[in-house]
């Protein structure tokens, strides 16, 4: 298998929503927020209106547009038997997705995530983690990574006890580890731990921006360009309308961004463009050829509603 992904099995639910929905209800506008109350969560969906819903996860997103690609790849994401949990499952098998994880009832339902979309395209998320928090060690199998070129994990993962232990398993043994910081709240939260992973274990580490300054703390981009050199890894930053960098050692390349886009959402811009990074660098593609076929991907899924094509 070319990539793995290890992330939260969370399915997505759209809303639209204005301003004032995200400032009455104490929201901080292009973040996620988790909720670890049930009741607390259904109170605030039975206010919205749903335009869709549909199988999510940052790192899942990512590795279903991969597979549009015509890549082999699969993913383990802990789900519980129940009417989402199905409909999870099912999404990933019809994108030709291999499911590494066979789901039984559990105490939490499947996680959800809603994603608030304001009348600027900003997405703004509220997460209950449910049973995808969940994940531990013993839903991960050795002899599935071994096989795996690369796996591909995600910085939430960390926001639980038990699924720390099945991120650390996987890391020892891969063969390549790949991870996105995914939030910048999520840095906030685990900087000391994700700066050390950064620099010691991680081959690839996709960020935008905001999550890379906020890492290593610092209000200049050119800081970034020089801890990507000195950590000597492959750090690849989004950068939004300026474009996008990757710094391998002393091998520092920038693109534009495309021009001219008619954005409606930027849910899964990161997912995506992750996507197309890791095809062109699985197919041996140069890295000015990788960083456009991850903009390719990011432009075209911000210019429809949700993270799946």
């Amino acid at each position: 298998m070319k990539i793995l992904g290890i992330g939260n099995a969370i399915v997505d639910v759209i809303c639209k929503v204005d301003e004032n929905f995200i400032q009455k209800n104490n929201l901080t506008k292009g973040t996620m927020k988790l909720i670890f109350d049930e009741i607390e969560f259904k109170q605030l969906l039975s206010k919205l209106k749903i335009e869709k819903t549909v199988s999510g996860g940052s790192v899942a997103n990512s590795i279903v547009g991969l597979s549009q690609l015509t890549n082999n790849v699969g993913f383990i994401g802990k789900i519980c038997d129940d009417e989402l949990g199905n409909k999870y499952e099912e999404g990933l098998k019809k994108e030709n997705v291999e499911y590494f994880y066979k789901k039984k009832r559990e105490k939490l339902p499947t996680g959800t995530c809603l994603i608030l979309i304001t009348p600027d395209s900003e997405r703004t998320m509220c997460t209950f983690l449910g049973t995808a928090g969940q994940i531990n060690e013993n839903d991960i199998e050795e002899k599935t990574i071994k096989k795996s070129e690369i796996i591909f994990l995600e910085g939430y993962l960390w926001d639980e006890g038990e699924p720390k232990k099945a991120f650390d398993k996987a890391i020892n043994f891969s063969n390549k580890t790949a991870m996105t910081l995914s939030d910048q709240f999520c840095v906030d939260r685990h900087k000391t731990q994700f700066l050390n992973l950064v620099k010691e274990k991680i081959d690839i580490t996709f960020a935008n921006e905001g999550e890379i300054m906020s890492l290593i703390n610092t209000k200049k981009f050119e800081d970034v360009i020089s801890f990507g050199k000195e950590v000597n890894k492959l750090l690849i930053i989004t950068r939004g309308e300026k474009g996008a960098v990757s710094i391998n050692g002393n091998e520092v390349i920038e693109i534009e961004a495309n021009k001219n886009l008619k954005i409606l959402d930027l849910t899964g811009a990161g997912d995506l463009f992750a996507a197309g990074y890791l095809h062109g660098l699985i197919n041996n593609f140069n890295q000015e050829e990788c960083l456009k076929k991850g903009t390719e991907m990011s432009s075209k899924i911000i210019q429809q509603i949700g993270a799946r094509f």
